[in-house]
């Protein structure tokens, strides 16, 4: 199954790294953009309104998760270079002491007598082996070799592409000048299908089933969509 879904690191026509980030930022986009087609609905707002207000959603929401995640990213790249650092001084500075520590490191795995000692003196042979040894299995960190700038850019474009999905229907009747009758149906059921799309990319990052995955995608957008469609015709009454 991996030899299908996976080739050189890619999943289907992406970096598989990035899938995570596709995913959240995909939820995201579509969630909130059709809270806001579903609110100006319930408050029957002209089509060219729904447009500005989705379209406002796109660019601004977008823009704050990626920004959101740019610094996340970032945060935790520096967080780990900030404990390498120390590490590397540690071995300057302590090195008796960090010695003994990768010893009782290798002595919980099991290792005991000359096999141990040989471990132990391979691994302090080299400082950036010993850093990145002390890093993984002291400290538990491993540095992720996505850059925030690449996160938080797929995080956008998923955010903007699936987010886009809502509007279409409204998008494409006033363009091209549709019957503007069914245009929330034709929204949910486009929503429906993008929700399904992000769900089944969400069960890759999760490793659940899939149809799981994309039943817990709709009916978490559905409430979204719900909850928005209310308080939109709720406001609508009272100050329209």
């Amino acid at each position: 199954m991996e030899s299908k879904l996976h080739s050189k690191g890619k999943f289907l026509f992406f970096n598989k790294d990035y899938v995570a980030e596709f995913v959240y930022g995909g939820i995201d986009g579509a969630i909130t953009t059709f809270a806001v087609v579903a609110g100006a609905s319930g408050a029957n707002l002209n089509t060219s309104i729904v447009i500005i207000l989705g379209v406002a959603n796109l660019i601004a929401d977008g823009f704050s998760m990626s920004v959101g995640n740019y610094f996340s990213t970032k945060a935790e790249q520096d967080n780990y270079d900030k404990h390498k650092a120390i590490e590397y001084w540690e071995i300057e500075h302590l090195r008796e002491k960090e010695i003994e520590e990768i010893r009782e490191i290798y002595e919980k795995k099991g290792f005991k007598g000359d096999l141990l000692e040989q471990v132990v003196a391979t691994i302090i042979s080299n400082k950036d082996v010993w850093v990145d040894t002390m890093m993984k299995e002291e400290l538990e960190m491993v540095k992720d070799d996505k850059t925030p700038i690449s996160t938080a850019t797929v995080t956008f474009i998923a955010f903007a592409l699936i987010g886009l999905i809502p509007l279409l229907s409204y998008l494409i009747a006033y363009i091209f000048d549709l019957d503007k009758t069914h245009l929330f149906l034709y929204s949910c059921i486009l929503t429906g299908v993008g929700l399904a799309i992000v769900g089944y990319f969400k069960s890759i990052v999760t490793e659940k089933n899939k149809f799981f995955s994309i039943g817990e995608t709709l009916v978490l957008g559905g409430i979204a969509a719900a909850l928005s469609y209310i308080v939109g015709a709720v406001l609508e009454r009272m100050f329209v």
